[in-house]
């Protein structure tokens, strides 16, 4: 998976939907094994220094953040998901052209009980913690009754909050951490402040420091999807969330099966929230421990419901009525969102099928030959596209007829009724990138271009620009904007590179963004499973 920088202006050329088909449908043989990627590892928490190929430049200084599983069984017990191992948080400091790196476990509650009893004590998304075979038979039993643990397990980003570095999952629970040592200081739990079970692991930021996010909320009466403003002051040292509100909620559109998703979009005035086909059946998740099943028995998707998108105002928490459809597609990752003439554009990597969350079992990660082959081909692949969402609607809107008059875009949106509108993407990607089976991960240049119109994101997969060498697993790439950039693509791209057929072999990739040339990479004398997310903490 090589890392991509891809244009998303207006001229990128559109991809014929039926070559795409065509392309979509190849299959692929003989693929490395990846085991390696999903194996537990050591934690490494003192710094190590690495050994520098090439020349990093002067200027880049800080710590590349990254957090993502690292220990997949106990003793015994073992994890059946990709997402359920323990967080294991890494960073690589940067200074003078040097390298050093260090990794430290997450001290979660999860990790410290699995820990002490050397087994697997709490139950995650993929995997049902089985009753403590200390207990006798009746109170096992009476065990199964008996409402499953949220996890603090927060193995999938790092996050800030009023300036404070935490790492989070999806559940109601983050840790505030020390970015310089990786030492894990407050569990701070969402559900304290506000009436939400949980968070997303993808929050985004206004320029002043404030803070979006999203989390559900559960009742007797079923879910509701609840828009989340965290303000940027801090009243002390020792304040985490206070101040957070919940400036709106959403009511889906089966209150007892809810959308599951991942992250939102986000553009100078609207929060926008995606309702995909990926569902919750919170009977079956509520019942699962009864019935000895994890959590992920109750996630499935649903082809024959739309998705919808909900736009709702950042600043007054006022839902927009009217409801923007397109046919059911799976998105984990948005890439963009800006207004621009009467339009909201939505740019985010999304499939045709949203199944997949349920194939990555580590069962199927660890598979060699034929049998990985086919659960590669199985899985949907993920692709950038853009959305084009017309904002300026009347009683005088003509319907039945495309709405979209941007010049270059073949991005359609037709008004069906005055509350429902139509969408059609447009592909932000060649012919190629079918061949490099689409793109995951996706970064832009955050800090100037989120919610602006910008021309590049960075992500996992594929082609356009790339770097790419055989046998060489490449993470999420990281942009870092050089200190008196002007352009939108002056800067360095990071990300830390997994060799599966060799021991040891991890670096860290320096690239140029705006050619992609190598610059320099950082070998890590260390093994290291494959991650999620992460984030650049830039010192002086």
């Amino acid at each position: 998976m090589p890392p991509v920088n891809i244009d998303s202006s207006d001229d990128a050329k559109p991809v014929d939907n039926g070559k795409a088909e065509k392309c979509i449908t190849t299959a692929m043989k003989g693929l490395e094994t990846i085991e390696p990627l999903v194996c537990s590892v050591e934690e490494t928490p003192e710094p190590i220094s690495t050994e520098v190929q090439g020349s990093i430049p002067s200027w880049v200084k800080g710590n590349l953040l990254r957090n993502g599983p690292g220990k997949f069984e106990f003793g015994n017990t073992h994890y059946n998901h990709w997402f359920d191992g323990m967080a294991l948080l890494h960073k690589f400091t940067i200074a003078e052209g040097q390298v050093t790196y260090m990794s430290r476990f997450l001290n979660s509650e999860a990790y410290r009980k699995n820990s002490e009893r050397d087994r697997i004590m709490m139950s995650e998304f993929g995997t049902l913690a089985l009753p403590d075979p200390c207990k006798n038979i009746f109170q096992r039993f009476l065990s199964r009754f008996e409402m499953m643990d949220s996890t603090d397990n927060a193995s999938v980003s790092f996050v800030k909050y009023k300036g404070d570095y935490y790492v989070s999952t999806e559940t109601n629970f983050m840790h505030r951490v020390n970015p310089e040592n990786l030492e894990t200081l407050d569990k701070v739990d969402w559900s304290k402040f506000i009436a939400v079970n949980g968070a997303t692991a993808h929050p985004h930021y206004d320029p002043d420091g404030t803070t979006y996010n999203m989390g559900n909320s559960y009742g007797s009466k079923g879910a509701l999807y609840n828009i989340i403003r965290v303000p940027p002051e801090k009243s002390d040292s020792k304040d985490t969330l206070q101040g957070a509100k919940v400036l709106c909620s959403i009511v889906p559109a089966k209150k007892s099966h809810p959308s599951y998703y991942h992250s939102f979009a986000m553009s100078e005035n609207y929060v926008v929230f995606i309702e995909q086909p990926i569902k919750m059946d919170l009977m079956k998740i509520v019942t699962a421990k009864l019935r000895g099943k994890a959590l992920s028995d109750g996630v499935y998707w649903d082809p024959k419901q739309e998705t919808v998108f909900h736009l709702v105002d950042k600043r007054t928490g006022e839902v927009s009525p009217v409801k923007y459809h397109t046919k059911g597609i799976a998105t984990f990752h948005q890439i963009n969102a800006f207004e621009e003439d009467g339009f909201l554009i939505v740019d985010l990597c999304c499939a045709d099928d949203g199944g997949a969350i349920n194939n990555y079992l580590i069962q199927n990660l660890r598979k060699s030959g034929e049998a990985l082959d086919e659960v590669y081909n199985t899985i949907s692949r993920s692709f950038p596209r853009r959305f084009v969402l017309p904002l300026q609607l009347t009683g005088e809107t003509p319907t039945d007829q495309n709405l979209n008059t941007r010049p270059s875009s073949t991005a359609t949106c037709v008004q069906i009724n005055k509350d429902k509108v139509f969408c059609q993407h447009e592909d932000l990607h060649g012919d190629d990138l079918y061949e490099y089976g689409g793109l995951e991960f996706p970064q832009i240049n955050y800090g100037k271009y989120n919610t602006r119109q910008y021309r590049y994101f960075y992500g996992c997969g594929f082609r356009h620009l790339v770097w790419n060498q055989k046998g060489f697993f490449p993470s999420e790439p990281v942009f870092v904007p050089s200190p008196d950039a002007v352009e939108e693509d002056e800067g360095v791209i990071l990300s830390v590179v997994l060799t599966p057929s060799q021991d040891k072999g991890t670096f860290l990739l320096v690239l140029d963004a705006k050619t992609f040339e190598e610059l320099a990479r950082a070998n890590v004398p260390v093994n290291m499973a494959y991650g999620f997310h992460g984030a650049f903490n830039a010192t002086p």
